[in-house]
């Protein structure tokens, strides 16, 4: 029996010294995502800084015109977003809903505009982008038109 005590004092110290020195090294493991250095990543990062704009166009008018069109958007991207942003977009078309100034909820189609820019452009891309919301809630008289940005990580 002693033999046998000895053996189990042995298996419980190492067992101990297992749990002492691992529990803080999983605890770290766990704790990294909230560490911002580049020693915690655990994926690479690829690409460069971008911002990344969506902007929500919604199809129905205020003054109970016919909702705009397709060939009426893609003139609109054609002649008022390209030249600001000719390098690319991506537009979606999607559905939507919102309660209008008067407390109407509105549903609508709509189309997702994305357009994609180098971090360091971001200040000088802004007046270009909000001279868009302008000129597509001018021209089809509508209430108003969503932005969203955000920033990624871009490779091409």
């Amino acid at each position: 029996m002693p033999q046998r005590t000895s053996r189990l004092r042995t298996a419980a110290l190492a067992a101990a010294t297992v749990l002492a020195v691992g529990a803080p090294t999983a605890y770290a493991a766990l704790d990294a995502g909230d560490d911002p250095s580049p020693s915690a990543r655990t994926t690479a990062v690829r690409g460069a800084p971008y911002v990344g704009t969506h902007l929500y166009f919604g199809t129905a008018r205020s003054d109970g015109r016919p909702d705009v069109t397709d060939r009426q958007f893609r003139e609109f991207v054609t002649r008022r977003v390209t030249p600001k942003f000719p390098d690319g977009l991506t537009i979606e078309d999607a559905r939507g809903q919102w309660r209008d100034a008067k407390g109407a909820l509105i549903r609508e189609r709509s189309y997702e505009l994305t357009l994609y820019y180098p971090k360091s452009e971001a200040r000088s891309k802004d007046a270009g982008i909000e001279e868009i919301r302008a000129a597509y809630k001018k021209q089809f008289r509508q209430e108003s038109v969503m932005r969203a940005d955000e920033t990624a990580n871009v490779d091409f």
